[in-house]
């Protein structure tokens, strides 16, 4: 039998709705409408189309669509990738774009991960205003916010739903969804502190992003809780990379008195952390205790000592992103903004006997 002259799936085009039109018996325009879900196609012919196009794999064209209908049914996701070989975030972003593709794909919408380079280009939001422009997404998530965000307030600007992953000043009233940096921060100073230590020691981004501010902060509560002063000499800022890490740690152990103990933010610089120690013949957990990070990242567990850190579900998360989303393109309304809990997970890289 002689299979359907259709393109399947997203190459369908005219010729394809005009060999499902003939199959049933019925006009172009018919169809079309019935598969628009138009109010003026009788029900039972709506039923008879859809079956149809299922059966021969018939899917509209997304971009005839998109221009007829103003909305693409694709949401973007601005990741950020540095120069050179250090793609942060790896392990973090991945498992959360399962969590936000689980609930797009229920509403009919795709993620799309749109890649962004800072400092690629003369004007920082050349990527982001050719997004909007040629209309490729419906509305974004924005990671990895700055204190002052240009990009929130392009958005803000122009009217696009986006979710923010991370505060800003900037954007005006927006949904956005943040870690708990400075609980994250405090928790684990006041822990070295229980502990013992009195020299403890800090590594933060080296930009503008938002998170270093709350860890920061969370940080010097706890030094002034317990009665300990904050030293500039202690806290270092570098890249959340593993070159990042390495650099603040060398930094950071020249200091006379050498800090007993250290912080990152990110488990990534940890690992950089624990190179720079070896490389001066320190152990990790024996003569400086470190904790490394908000991610608990599957090679946390395999370094020696595994490394104490904070966990979090990033699948969640990328639920509630997207869950946010859905809820901003449907009424217009901004969400609160939304702290995410963090947990501390017990490992022996602060242990110091």
């Amino acid at each position: 039998m002689k299979k359907p002259s259709l393109i399947p799936h997203a190459q369908a085009g005219a010729s394809g709705i005009r060999d499902l039109a003939a199959r049933l018996g019925i006009s172009i325009g018919t169809v079309s409408r019935a598969l628009n879900d138009k109010p003026d196609v009788n029900p039972e012919t709506r039923k008879r189309v859809i079956a149809a196009a299922s059966e021969l794999g018939y899917v509209p064209q997304q971009s005839g669509r998109s221009l007829r209908k103003g909305a693409t049914h694709n949401i973007g996701l601005l990741w950020e990738i540095p120069e050179g070989r250090a793609a942060y975030g790896e392990p973090f972003f991945l498992s959360l774009f399962g969590g936000t593709q689980q609930v797009l794909s229920a509403r009919g919408y795709d993620l799309v991960i749109m890649p962004d380079q800072p400092g690629a280009t003369a004007d920082p939001l050349a990527r982001l205003r050719r997004i909007i422009q040629q209309r490729q997404v419906d509305a974004l998530i924005l990671p990895w916010t700055r204190t002052m965000d240009p990009r929130l307030d392009y958005l803000a600007e122009v009217g696009i739903p986006f979710v923010a992953l991370g505060r800003s000043r900037s954007g005006g009233p927006h949904p956005w969804i943040d870690l708990d940096f400075e609980q994250a921060g405090e928790f684990a100073t006041a822990r070295f502190i229980a502990a013992g230590h009195r020299r403890i020691a800090i590594a933060i981004p080296a930009d503008s992003l938002m998170q270093k501010r709350f860890f920061l902060a969370g940080y010097r509560r706890a030094l002034k809780a317990a009665g300990l002063p904050f030293e500039r000499a202690l806290v270092a800022e570098g890249h959340v990379t593993p070159a990042g890490g390495y650099a603040a740690a060398t930094r950071l152990l020249d200091v006379i008195p050498r800090p007993t103990a250290m912080l990152a933010i990110d488990s990534s610089m940890a690992v950089g952390i624990y190179r720079r120690l070896a490389e001066l013949g320190l152990s990790c957990g024996q003569d400086v205790a470190v904790i490394g990070g908000v991610h608990d990242t599957p090679m946390t567990e395999f370094l020696v000592p595994a490394l104490t850190c904070f966990s979090l579900d990033t699948v969640a998360l990328g639920r509630r992103l997207a869950e946010i989303l859905l809820a901003r393109l449907d009424s217009k309304a901004n969400p609160a903004g939304e702290l995410w809990p963090i947990v501390l997970v017990e490992r022996q890289s602060d242990r110091i006997d």
